[in-house]
């Protein structure tokens, strides 16, 4: 089949490849409509690698993605050839201790799309397991169930949050991870978000929200502005989704006693973070690693209406300028939240 291929660090290709396309029992076989690029589509590009994870090989790219059923597995009951489904990227090993934990999301043996040497999903089909394959509603387009995996990891960290109703919260960063973990915190009951951010043009995109609150830290004091909306007090939680050091600097000061600080982006080295100022608030420290059994729910509550992504979506690729698409990706243009690819 053809797809696209990331040959080596950045180096790309549209061409054949020899992938699996056995439908076994409990597999149903995805004819691909859309499918998103993610920042860490682009780091394998630009970088070959993120940590462990080394693109030693040829390897298609593409995880956030959506498609028709084409065929069905003998032991699937769940679906049928026709519907229109979206996929959660990763396959654990559910006898593994994480997933009889509920932790499949951690387990060593996970095979996720597009994280070597896994092949993603930019070609025209792909072989999945039923379990792990959502219908989508008809009121989703193609485009919004693309996005309800970058969606379920915002989701993931707003249910380790244990957000009560009207509580409010800070998002750093206001990247496409950082705008997701708004809406979620925001759907998930949030009264008020404030996210912030270095560049006008992000805060913009996340400022057409209602509920939330765009703050430039390059011009402002985010730890002020807190201190001021908030009497003082703070906020209930802090989502951190920028991944930068500078963010870990008096991060304590926004949040309010009993807080909650969950870590969502992942820095390149070693942050240093004060964490007297954080245990004289009793603050409780919570991290995500993708997702956990949200999958479904973060469907849900975009079909509801509860969160909307279709701003969100910059520009859309047919798959042939799928080199395009990425070309552009790198370029990180800060009006940009999110590019797709359409297979057909």
């Amino acid at each position: 089949m053809r797809a696209l291929v990331l040959e080596k660090q950045h180096e790309l290709a549209i061409r054949d490849i020899e992938l699996p396309l056995a439908v076994g029992p409990a597999d149903v076989k995805i004819k691909i409509h859309t499918v998103g690029v993610c920042g860490s589509d682009v780091h394998y590009l630009t970088h070959g690698r993120i940590g462990p994870f080394v693109v030693e090989a040829p390897m298609v790219l593409g995880h956030e993605a959506a498609g028709t059923v084409v065929e069905v597995g003998a032991a699937v009951t769940g679906l049928k050839v026709g519907d229109r489904v979206c996929m959660e990227p990763g396959i654990p090993d559910l006898t593994s201790r994480a997933s009889k934990l509920g932790l499949y999301n951690v387990d060593p043996s996970v095979a996720f799309w597009a994280t070597p040497p896994i092949h993603g999903v930019l070609t025209p089909h792909v072989v999945h397991p039923a379990a792990f394959t959502f219908k989508i509603p008809d009121n989703v387009s193609f485009a919004e169930a693309a996005m309800v995996e970058p969606f379920a990891v915002g989701l993931q960290a707003a249910v380790k949050a244990r957000i009560k109703p009207g509580d409010t919260a800070v998002v750093t960063g206001a990247g496409p991870i950082g705008i997701m973990a708004a809406l979620a915190a925001l759907a998930s009951g949030c009264s008020r978000v404030f996210i912030s951010d270095l560049v006008d043009d992000k805060l913009a995109i996340a400022a057409r929200y209602p509920g939330i609150t765009a703050v430039n830290v390059r011009h402002d004091s985010l730890a002020d502005r807190i201190a001021a909306d908030t009497d003082g007090w703070g906020v209930d939680v802090v989502f951190e989704a920028s991944g930068a050091p500078q963010a870990y600097q008096n991060i304590g000061a926004l949040l309010a006693p009993g807080g909650c600080l969950v870590l969502i982006g992942m820095p390149v080295a070693p942050v240093a973070v004060d964490v007297s100022s954080l245990a004289a608030k009793e603050i409780r420290i919570e991290t995500i690693f993708r997702y956990a059994n949200v999958f479904d729910r973060a469907l849900a509550m975009i079909a509801s209406g509860k969160v909307d992504l279709k701003p969100l979506v910059s520009a859309t690729f047919p798959f042939e300028q799928s080199v395009e698409a990425f070309e552009r990706a790198v370029e990180a243009r800060p009006t940009d939240v999110k590019l797709q690819i359409v297979m057909d």
